[in-house]
C-alpha cells in the first residue's frame, strides 16, 4: 500500500521568511461577508518563499527560469538521506562517506533543519545546516539532478560568494529549498515536486510530495 508524505511547508503569514524579504501576506479582494459574489484572495511574497525551488536565473542572467525546468528532473526516483547527528556544515567528503547509492539523481537532505519547523513561534535561525562549496562540487560530479534541503538556504547565511549556489545552478541541479522531512525516514521514494509555472521567474513556490512503495 503506497504512503504519501506530503514535505512541504504551509505557506502563510508566520511562517519565517529570508531576512529582507517581504512577508507572506494572505488578504482578501472580495469576501463574501461583505456582500460579495465568492471569496478571493491576493499573495504577496518573494518567489523564495516557504518550500520553493530556485532556477539557474537565480545567479545568473541568462540561466535557464522556472518554467523551463526538465519535468524529468523534478518528477521520479530520489533519496532522502539523514545526516549524522551534529552536522553543522555538509562537505563533500561527509556526503561521499553516507553511502548515498550510486544510481540516485534526485537527493534530499534530512538535517536537523527539519525540527524548527514543528517549534512553535518559529523565527528565522541563521545556524541552519548548509552545504559548502565542496558538497555542491560532490552533487555535481554524481550526475545528481535534483538536491533537496530543509531550511530555506542551500548555503550558510551570509556566504560571500554564493559558490555552492552557484556551482548547482550552472551545472543546471535543480534546487528545492524549504522542505520539511521530520517524518520521513532515509529511503527510496517517488518524488513530485512542482514549482508555479511563472514566466521568466528565478524562483517558485513549489509543492512536494514522496511516495513510498
Amino acid at each position: 500500500m503506497k504512503r504519501y508524505y506530503d514535505i512541504s511547508l504551509t505557506t502563510g503569514p508566520e511562517l519565517p521568511v529570508w531576512p529582507g524579504d517581504p512577508q507572506i501576506q494572505i488578504e482578501p479582494l472580495r469576501a463574501i461577508r461583505l456582500g460579495h459574489a465568492s471569496n478571493d484572495s491576493q499573495l504577496t511574497c518573494s518567489v523564495h518563499s516557504g518550500t520553493h525551488i530556485d532556477a539557474p536565473r537565480h545567479f545568473y542572467d541568462e540561466g535557464k527560469s522556472v518554467e523551463s525546468l526538465s519535468l524529468e528532473s523534478l518528477v521520479g526516483e530520489a533519496y532522502v538521506a539523514e545526516l549524522p547527528a551534529g552536522t553543522e556544515m555538509v562537505a563533500g567528503n561527509l556526503l561521499e562517506n553516507m553511502r548515498i547509492p550510486d544510481d540516485i539523481e534526485r537527493l534530499l537532505l534530512k538535517s536537523r533543519n527539519s525540527n524548527l519547523w514543528s517549534q512553535a513561534n518559529h523565527v528565522f535561525q541563521d545556524d541552519y545546516v548548509a552545504l559548502d562549496a565542496s558538497a555542491a562540487d560532490w552533487v555535481v560530479r554524481r550526475g545528481i539532478r535534483l538536491i533537496g534541503v530543509d531550511y530555506l538556504s542551500i548555503e550558510y547565511f551570509r556566504s560571500p560568494h554564493s559558490e555552492t549556489h552557484k556551482i548547482l545552478l550552472k551545472a543546471e541541479v535543480v534546487i528545492v529549498e524549504g522542505l520539511n522531512l521530520q517524518q520521513v525516514a532515509t529511503g527510496r521514494y517517488q518524488l513530485l515536486c512542482l514549482p508555479i509555472k511563472l514566466q521568466g521567474a528565478d524562483g517558485a513556490p513549489a509543492r512536494a510530495i514522496l511516495i513510498e512503495e
